[in-house]
């Protein structure tokens, strides 16, 4: 077996007690903790991933859903040459653009496909008016994140609403940063510099994955491995 097909040795988890190797050991030790702990900490990243690629809820959690279950498969494989979160990431996008050739070979995809909207968990503290400002706001990112193409929308996603770094992103991608970075700055053009000013404080609020979302597809996963 190659280098990259071996799983982490005891000496590769010893330098790294507290990292993802350790925690890809445990789960090849088939501690149900350890796959809980994973699924539970990048569902958001990996959701959000997933939705920028397919964009639609339900299919998105499948593809999160298809995606975990194919990198448990062969966790063997991950030797932490990235971190866990950027292989993940890898294979969600791989599973969503799959779905994506899938789609479009079987049918004919409408110029402006209406993306069904994230009813979003606000603060209930907030007065009326601000909390129908911010889902206003929030589904006009939604729509217009919706209407990028494929290549500026999974930049646009990646860095602005997830907050990679260009160099995550560019790694994420397969792409160079100044492709991240070139590709970003149309995507910001596109979606107009009016509406980049507006809405950049609420965007860590955009497709939310949590509360009994995130808990379901935790047991969905946990249940197909046998750990539930």
């Amino acid at each position: 077996m190659s280098k990259l097909g071996m799983p982490a040795t005891a000496h590769e988890v010893a330098e790294n007690p507290s990292g993802d190797l350790l925690l890809v050991h445990r789960a090849l030790a088939r501690e149900a903790d350890a796959f809980r702990v994973i699924i539970k900490r990048y569902n958001q990243r990996l959701y959000r991933i997933a939705r920028g690629v397919v964009r639609n809820d339900a299919e998105a959690e499948d593809v999160v859903q298809e995606a975990y279950v194919r990198a448990f498969a062969n966790l063997a494989a991950f030797r932490g040459d990235s971190s866990l979160a950027t292989w993940l990431s890898r294979i969600v996008i791989n599973e969503a653009l799959g779905r994506l050739r899938k789609r479009r070979h079987t049918v004919a995809m409408p110029d402006n496909p209406e993306a069904r909207i994230i009813p979003f968990p606000l603060n209930p503290s907030d007065d009326p008016e601000r909390t129908m400002a911010q889902r206003q706001i929030l589904t006009l990112v939604e729509r217009a994140t919706d209407s990028l193409p494929d290549i500026y929308r999974m930049v646009f996603v990646a860095r602005v609403i997830e907050g990679l770094s260009m160099e995550e992103t560019a790694d994420l991608l397969g792409v160079r940063p100044e492709t991240v970075k070139t590709r970003l700055h149309r995507a910001r053009a596109l979606l107009r510099k009016a509406l980049d000013d507006e809405i950049g404080p609420v965007l860590l609020d955009a497709f939310p994955f949590a509360g009994r979302r995130c808990e379901r597809l935790t047991q969905a996963v946990m249940g197909r491995l046998g750990l539930e």
